[in-house]
């Protein structure tokens, strides 16, 4: 029997570490195919590029309508729209000649600009905001969202946002 009792041990301990390293394999498979699936699942250059310009035109058209809509309710503004370097969007903006008996004329300059800037590697789509309000800077902020994750509604959302602060902002000063 002393016998027996060492071969059992070597053989239940044998039998541990061929079940560890069949484990340890299958953890590596799992780890394997997990990264494969990601991989596909991650978007090429080309299709990210092709994501951003149809959200980019989705979201520029609403940039415009917002802009256009803004300068019907106050006089004097004109819409342009942007396509630079810089980005695709729109401008609004006036310039006042303010007047004070025995004082020079003073111009005061206005303008929100709402512009998507253009594809980069980094796979987003980010809006620049920028707006000025007799002569003083109000809004600069810029947002953004993965293109592979990107939420159409959440984002002109935040385009009606800007412009309605911008329009608080303006007719507050007056």
């Amino acid at each position: 029997m002393p016998l027996s009792t060492p071969l059992s041990n070597t053989s239940g301990k044998m039998e541990f570490e061929d079940r560890l390293r069949r484990a340890i394999e299958r953890g590596e498979k799992t780890r394997d195919a997990r990264g494969r699936d990601e991989m596909a699942r991650e978007l090429s250059l080309e299709e990210l590029r092709t994501l951003h310009s149809q959200y980019r035109f989705e979201v520029t058209e609403h940039i415009e309508n917002c802009l256009k809509k803004l300068s019907d309710h106050l006089p004097g503004f004109k819409y342009q729209s942007v396509m630079n370097e810089e980005g695709w969007g729109g401008r609004i903006s006036r310039d006042d000649l303010h007047l004070v008996p025995k004082k020079a004329a003073e111009s005061r300059y206005s303008r929100l600009e709402v512009v998507i800037t253009p594809f980069s590697p980094s796979g987003i789509l980010e809006m620049t905001v920028k707006g000025t309000v007799r002569n003083r800077e109000v809004l600069n902020r810029k947002h953004y969202q993965k293109l592979t994750e990107f939420d159409r509604d959440a984002f002109l959302e935040l385009v009606d946002l800007r412009v309605l602060e911008f329009a608080e902002l303006y007719t507050a000063t007056q």
